[in-house]
């Protein structure tokens, strides 16, 4: 994936000399006891310039998985075909696969199905993905976490993708960070993707689609790389979001405007582990501005970059190499401890797989 500036390298090789047939790629199912249903929304900030092209106001597409009434209807789509083919070009390894091979990836949520209502409403998890990644990577985090009663909304940041489809079939790419990764850009990506979220939450706030089924007192954010980081830093001074997850998300920069003192959890590949000697690296620079009662810091053995989102499982479908790790093992791995963290920090349920080391998940480290 070209310019992968922020999220890191993707560790891809081949399986074979190249993958010729038309594979049909399925993300693993959703474990909770609801069934999941998905729509989603463009919204345009007309108030606000879009910080990574002229001349345009900042629009974004939004993905909602939420609680639903029944398994019924068709299942929503987990990529455009336009998306498909952009997100194939930038692995070269994949050139034989048709363009539109990702369009036809199983997902579990119904498109538009009828939402489960509930009293006071479901707590609300705003996802957002790595720097390239379209919000579709997060989609088996989101389908795991509406399935066990939790509204999500998956942001789309607009330029910050390598393909982002509009209901007028307007396909944009990535124009974000052409420059390189600079401190400079990682203040700014993380100011876009604060007022980018601040925005969706205030129109889900006025949308009575949505304002009945979301508990606004109750908000986590968890994102994936540039995601991750981005997390954190509004994190700290959000009155929103009450509590979020780094899924192996460099710091740039490396102090967050405030101390964090609401709960938080980052978990990454063994290269994020705290350094013993030698130069520290972001996670232990921005450790100590973690100053909350409850915080974890997690390795996961075996883990890439994206061993936290679904090309985990997507790639070696598809005749890629992403990982030491199995790709289904990692998923159930990052789904069950960002979920136990939710279930805390959101439901206030007991959540003993954060308490330390599990004999479940040995490959899971806490320092």
């Amino acid at each position: 994936m070209k310019n992968l500036l922020i999220a890191g390298t993707i560790a891809l090789a081949p399986l074979t000399g190249g993958a010729t047939a038309a594979p049909e790629p399925a993300l693993p199912a959703p474990t909770g006891r609801y069934a999941v249903g998905r729509s989603d929304v463009h919204l345009v900030d007309s108030r606000r310039p879009d910080p990574w092209v002229d001349g345009r106001p900042r629009e974004l597409m939004v993905s909602l998985w939420y609680p639903a009434v029944r398994a019924k209807g068709p299942a929503a789509p987990y990529v455009t075909p336009q998306e498909s083919a952009l997100i194939l070009k930038g692995f070269p390894q994949l050139k034989d696969l048709p363009p539109a091979t990702l369009t036809k990836t199983r997902t579990y949520a119904r498109a538009d199905t009828p939402a489960l209502a509930k009293k006071g409403g479901w707590p609300l998890v705003v996802v957002s993905p790595g720097m390239t990644m379209p919000r579709a990577t997060l989609t088996s985090l989101a389908e795991k976490f509406a399935s066990r009663g939790y509204v999500v909304a998956g942001i789309e940041h607009t330029y910050e993708s390598v393909a982002t489809t509009f209901p007028d079939g307007r396909t944009v790419t990535f124009e974000a960070g052409a420059g390189g990764q600079t401190p400079e850009l990682g203040e700014k990506v993380a100011r876009v993707r604060a007022a980018d979220t601040t925005f969706v939450l205030d129109r889900l706030e006025r949308t009575r689609r949505w304002n009945r089924l979301i508990d606004e007192s109750r908000i986590a954010m968890v994102g994936h790389s540039v995601g991750g980081q981005s997390a954190a830093h509004l994190l700290a001074v959000s009155d929103r979001i009450t509590a979020a997850v780094n899924l192996d998300g460099s710091y740039n920069p490396t102090t967050p405007a405030k101390p964090i003192t609401k709960p938080f959890m980052m978990i990454g590949n063994p290269r994020q582990q705290p350094v013993a000697g030698g130069e520290p690296k972001s996670w232990d620079l921005f450790w100590p501005h973690v100053t909350g009662a409850w915080k974890r810091w997690l390795t996961v053995t075996g883990a890439e970059h994206v061993s936290f989102v679904d090309y985990a499982v997507l790639g070696p479908q598809l005749g890629m190499r992403v990982s030491p790790m199995n790709g289904e093992r990692s998923l159930r791995i990052t789904r069950d401890y960002v979920t136990a963290f939710l279930d805390i920090h959101l439901k206030g349920e007991r959540r003993p797989l954060l308490d330390g080391p599990s004999a479940k998940y040995p490959e899971a480290s806490f320092w």
